[in-house]
């Protein structure tokens, strides 16, 4: 096994001399904020949530930075000079996003972007696209299939564009190797929705019980 291979393994921690310190997006979920290495969602990244339906809190969990980055602007002009806030680009989303429902979590509607490609290439291209372009703020995905190659091609395309990635995937997607900076799992359980954090870049594997 390559070291490359190994260090992606969820079960080796790397120290702290290798923690990467810049500071990322506020969850809006202090107790997750904790058990990340910059304080939130890592940005100019790939975050991966498994789970194994829709509907069970991974949306939620995304509102409140989603909410912000709808509003903010950005310092990351042609020029470097600040811009307009960037866009919220929803790909191949597998149902309607709710208007109402956005606006009331914060959403400025008039930043989201929904696209409907034709297949996973199709999906893939088109989350480049949007990631290494500069203008979206933040790009949700849903592909059916996502390999390791894949998944870098996000990770790179997120930090040309210093975008946020967030991919949804199946919970058989956990034992493929995967690029991505962050890997969550989440799972219904009778108290709430458990998070378990299954990759963090610089962090280690945590499981939080109810967070949503």
């Amino acid at each position: 096994m390559s070291l490359e291979k190994l260090l992606e393994n969820p079960r080796v921690w790397r120290g702290s001399s290798q923690i990467d310190t810049r500071a990322g997006l506020a969850s809006g979920y202090p107790k997750l904020d904790r058990c990340l290495p910059g304080g939130g969602w890592p940005l100019e990244a790939l975050t991966e949530i498994l789970t194994g339906q829709y509907g069970i809190g991974e949306l939620r969990l995304l509102m409140p930075a989603l909410a912000e980055l709808s509003k903010e602007e950005s310092q990351y002009g042609e020029r470097g000079e600040y811009a307009e806030p960037g866009w919220i680009a929803w790909i191949a989303p597998p149902f309607q996003p709710y208007a109402p429902a956005l606006q009331q979590c914060g959403i400025d509607l008039s930043r989201v972007l929904i696209v409907r490609p034709k297949d996973d290439s199709e999906l893939l291209w088109s989350a480049e696209q949007a990631l290494s372009s500069g203008t979206c703020a933040a790009v949700l995905l849903w592909p059916s299939t996502l390999d390791d190659q894949a998944s870098r091609r996000l990770q790179l395309a997120a930090e040309k564009g210093h975008s946020w990635a967030i991919a949804f995937r199946p919970l058989s997607a956990r034992q493929q190797a995967s690029a991505a900076a962050l890997r969550l799992e989440l799972q219904p359980t009778e108290q709430g929705t458990r998070v378990h954090i299954l990759k963090s870049r610089g962090g280690r594997p945590t499981i939080l019980d109810s967070l949503l």
